[in-house]
């Protein structure tokens, strides 16, 4: 594992602590395990409608972020739908949580409840991760600091050996991010820690040899079952007017891979990916410009324009915002085109180049 030392503020933004983007203030809200009521998802759409830029943005974390906030007020209202529950751990209440498995989101509100118990647990970085994996691979092998799946905990995606009842789930979660903040350091990852042990001292389980997991992440688009429906909005980017029409239909999960599983029927569909064989599920992007003054180009506009490809991420900076964690080509913004996995490729050439990679 690395031992690199972090030395800077940690800047994640928050509901209290914004971004200044160039689009303006950039707000984040965590939902803990991805889960939605209809009455939050609406009252999250009027506040993009009534403070921001009119849509809600979903990351990679599962949460919702609200961009050009330039307008007061987004606490009140988000306290009001129940969505603020501790001010004080806003930030540090990152866990992903299997969107399919009962077991998964059941244990991701406990695990939110006894986080926010705890003080000293709002000082963990804004950066650090849980995860509850049901056993499927979904949520395990998206970055997480600790991650219980179905039994076996993982530290940095890798399993520790240490096998852990349902009873004792959330408990051990919570010990090892303790344990975390008494030895880290400058450290804002279990990633960066020099050695990891430390971290399962006193955690109730038995020990095993540490197996290779195998990961399968994404969440099914199209109908699931006889009363959900998995959807995707482009580039993750969800209209106030989508957001309602989904709130209609029932109570939701907002998923790591910037799609919602959906509790119900939608009525209409405006414009959200509903056919697993659409092209642009296998695209994401960062927001590039105009809403960020880094960005070299305008790289939502530039995928747009591309056909079949193969999992890709545009970025329009080196700091990649909102890669997956899942293998990915890399198309990162350069003067006057793109590196495609570290290759120059003018503009006009990125279609045929990373079709050429889907055969590859």
């Amino acid at each position: 594992m690395s031992t690199s030392a972090r030395v800077r503020a940690d800047a994640c933004p928050g509901v209290f602590a914004t971004h200044d983007a160039e689009d303006g203030p950039l707000a984040r809200v965590r939902l803990p395990g991805g889960a939605i009521t209809k009455a939050q998802l609406s009252a999250l759409a009027d506040a993009a409608d009534d403070l921001g830029d009119g849509a809600l943005h979903l990351t990679s974390r599962g949460n919702v972020q609200l961009r050009g906030v330039t307008r007061p007020g987004l606490a009140t209202r988000l306290s009001a739908a129940g969505l603020l529950p501790a001010p004080s751990h806003e930030r540090v209440r990152n866990i992903l949580a299997s969107p399919l498995s009962d077991l998964a989101q059941e244990l991701a509100p406990a695990l939110d409840e006894a986080l926010c118990a705890v003080p000293e647990l709002a000082g963990l970085p804004g950066r650090f991760l849980f995860a509850i994996d049901g056993g499927s691979g979904d949520v395990a092998g998206e970055g997480a600091d600790v991650c219980w799946r179905d039994g076996a905990l993982l530290l940095d995606g890798t399993d520790t050996g240490l096998r852990v009842t349902e009873e004792h789930a959330v408990e051990a979660l919570i010990s090892v991010a303790r344990s975390f903040l008494r030895i880290r350091g400058t450290a804002w990852r279990i990633g960066e820690l020099p050695a990891t042990e430390p971290l399962l001292r006193d955690i109730p389980g038995e020990t095993v040899e540490p197996e290779t997991f195998t990961t399968k992440p994404g969440l099914p688009i199209g109908p699931i079952g006889d009363d959900a429906v998995g959807v995707a909005p482009v580039f993750g980017r969800l209209t106030s007017e989508q957001a309602r029409v989904i709130a209609k239909a029932g109570n939701a999960v907002v998923t790591p891979w910037r799609s919602i599983l959906v509790f119900g029927t939608l009525g209409e569909n405006p414009g959200l990916i509903v056919d697993p064989d659409e092209p642009s599920l296998g695209v994401s992007a960062c927001i590039g410009r105009p809403g960020c003054a880094k960005s070299l180009a305008d790289v939502r506009a530039d995928a747009a324009r591309i056909g079949h490809t193969p999992r890709v991420h545009f970025a329009g900076c080196e700091r990649r915002c909102g890669k997956p964690a899942r293998e990915h080509v890399d198309v990162l913004a350069a003067e006057d085109g793109y590196l495609v996995d570290g290759t120059w490729v003018p503009t006009g050439e990125l279609a045929r180049t990373l079709a050429q990679k889907g055969t590859q």
